[in-house]
């Protein structure tokens, strides 16, 4: 059954219901039931003139299914637009600026963890505690080689610390993206 189909279907069991007629057998409410009240009546139609507007103008139900999203993958000649900083930046600012690269209507974004987890098992950052016991990744002596640092900032509710990636290890990101691509 298609949805039109069903969204037909609703329509006359709601017309039925406004009309006081029980729609699994087609025999009358009693004058009692709570489907002869007049205000529920008026719901009914009410509901009955939307879902037929909706028929008739073919919009869309939220029960459609979404399209299927292709794997993250970049070209290069969209690589060539990529806004490097000359100011250190976040991986997660890395990572957004190169989803700003593709079509994410089509097309699954990079997450931060993909681009992480390639940059671990090349041994240039490490999973280790920080001073409360939570797990962070921090660049190990190659990933500092490259360009990647821990920095103190201060936020709104103290001191932090951020691991940044200079103008070296982005271009090193961006020179290894099929390595990196081979994580999505």
């Amino acid at each position: 059954m298609t949805e039109i189909e069903k969204m037909q279907r609703a329509q006359m069991y709601i017309d039925k219901l406004a009309n006081g007629i029980n729609p699994l057998d087609d025999s009358p409410a009693a004058e009692t039931d709570v489907i002869n009240n007049v205000r529920i009546s008026r719901c009914l139609f009410y509901v009955s003139d939307i879902l037929k507007n909706v028929i008739e103008n073919g919009i869309a139900t939220s029960r459609q299914p979404k399209a299927k999203l292709v794997p993250f993958n970049i070209s290069d000649e969209a690589l060539v637009n990529f806004q490097y900083s000359e100011p250190p930046i976040s991986l997660s600012e890395i990572v957004n600026r190169l989803n700003a690269l593709i079509d994410t209507e089509r097309m699954k974004k990079l997450s931060y963890k993909n681009v992480a987890s390639w940059l671990i098992d090349i041994g240039v950052l490490v999973e280790k505690p920080d001073e409360e016991g939570k797990m962070k990744k921090y660049p190990t002596e190659t990933g500092e080689e490259i360009g990647i640092f821990v920095s103190t900032k201060q936020g709104r509710y103290g001191m932090y610390k951020t691991v940044l990636y200079n103008l070296s290890a982005q271009h090193f990101i961006m020179d290894n993206i099929e390595a990196v691509m081979a994580y999505c």
